[in-house]
């Protein structure tokens, strides 16, 4: 393939954004919002990610794409069914990025019932002075559930054990090679589970999987942590459970509506809040854009994605 013209859907660090322009005849979307309806047909490869996705309408605008290379695994957000249909194969960025999210979920399980994050507030906001912080939850020995056990809930799974968890989890499907107990009824999974984590895909398929049912289950001593995607929760219901207090807590990463997180959520100190960040290492996303790039080239060379959905 000649040099191919690429189409940056949303925008990257500098360091991307610097080697696409580079190496690439690039178009940014954002700078040409009409160029899709406009110059759709000149489109070879689109590059994008879980935030900015690629829908069905922009793909029937773009007769002669060839290849989506998409920054990160989730995919929920790009038209994967139009594009299958139509031969366009679908690279992600699977693998560099799982070790990052596992630390992140034990990261949250920690501090979610530990509340470090409050208890740092209580020091700088000078309340130390007035008494000491409330005792918090262990860690240690408790019962973790994790809800999807792919590439990640294994990584969280490993790390589990180190702290003597007692694991189990749920699945479409048992895994054979897992050395855990497999729960195929999830409100069951969260009934039994001191920690409840999230690490399933995002989609159709999973949307509003955690329902106001299952965060009863888990119940007022139990701790949800998210770190897949912010649909799989039902958002509503667990802002109502936090605030009856028949859930116990929680330690959130993605969110339904991000950036827009609910208000309620920011005064609760049994609640942990981040910016989607669990893949956010210099380390992780070096290697996720060499990734996708490695992808570009490999497509371009020899018509074919080194990590292809």
């Amino acid at each position: 393939m000649s040099r191919p013209t690429v189409l940056q859907v949303g925008r990257f660090p500098a360091r991307f954004n610097e080697r696409l322009q580079r190496d690439y005849q690039l178009i940014r979307l954002w700078e040409q919002k009409d160029f899709i309806a406009e110059h759709g047909a000149e489109v070879d490869i689109v590059v994008t990610s879980a935030r900015y996705g690629c829908s069905a309408e922009q793909l029937a605008q773009m007769p002669n794409l060839k290849a989506i290379c998409s920054f990160g695994v989730g995919h929920d957000s790009i038209a994967v069914e139009e594009a299958k249909a139509r031969g366009i194969p679908i690279s992600t960025t699977p693998d560099v990025l799982n070790e990052c999210v596992a630390d992140t979920a034990i990261g949250l399980i920690i501090d979610t019932a530990r509340q470090f994050a409050a208890s740092d507030q209580h020091v700088r906001q000078g309340n130390w002075l007035k008494g000491q912080y409330p005792l918090t939850r262990k860690v240690s020995g408790k019962k973790l559930g994790i809800v999807g056990f792919g590439r990640i809930g294994k990584e969280i799974a490993k790390r589990a054990a180190g702290f003597d968890m007692d694991i189990r989890y749920h699945n479409r499907r048992p895994d054979p090679s897992a050395d855990y107990g497999y729960e195929a009824d999830l409100k069951a999974l969260a009934s039994w589970a001191d920690f409840l984590v999230l690490a399933c895909p995002g989609g159709a398929s999973t949307h509003h999987l955690i329902d106001a049912e299952v965060l009863a289950a888990l119940g007022a001593e139990g701790i949800l942590v998210n770190i897949s995607r912010g649909s799989v929760v039902d958002e509503p219901a667990l802002v109502a459970a936090l605030q009856a207090g028949t859930l116990g807590g929680a330690g959130l990463d993605v969110f339904e509506d991000e950036p827009r997180v609910p208000e309620a959520l920011f005064a609760m100190p049994n609640v942990v809040l981040l910016p989607h960040v669990g893949s956010a290492t210099e380390e992780t996303r070096l290697a996720m854009e060499n990734l996708v790039f490695d992808n570009l080239d490999a497509f371009i060379e020899r018509g074919e994605l080194i990590t292809p959905l």
